[in-house]
């Protein structure tokens, strides 16, 4: 049986709302307002809702979406934000799945980086 995955936090573009889970109130303030930027934007660009979530194993997945209704939803726009995401973002996203998987999942953490 699968594990429930974790959300970390997520935005919605219907409720004008943010959310960022409890759990991780301990991240610097400055990757939580990163955070919430990231989310708030990509709402405001694309419609939708936007979540951040880790899976079982402490891969962290952005899902997007939208209401069954909402005609004005940009499904293009979605996938080439995530990729623009994904690329630009890419440490921040690294390092909120190495804290996961560390705080939450209890694994070792070797501090071993390739890029030096």
């Amino acid at each position: 049986m699968e594990r429930d995955n974790v959300v970390l936090c997520g935005a919605s573009a219907y409720t004008k709302k943010y959310y960022l889970n409890p759990q991780f109130s301990e991240l610097p303030e400055g990757v939580r307002q990163e955070l919430q930027i990231l989310c708030v934007l990509y709402t405001e660009d694309v419609g939708g809702f936007l979540t951040l979530v880790f899976d079982e194993d402490g891969n962290l997945h952005l899902e997007a979406g939208c209401d069954d209704e909402d005609l004005l939803y940009d499904e293009i726009g979605s996938v080439l934000k995530i990729k623009q995401i994904q690329r630009e973002r890419t440490e921040l996203l690294e390092s909120l799945e190495i804290f996961y998987k560390v705080v939450f999942l209890g694994e070792d953490f070797d501090g071993e980086d390739e890029n030096g």
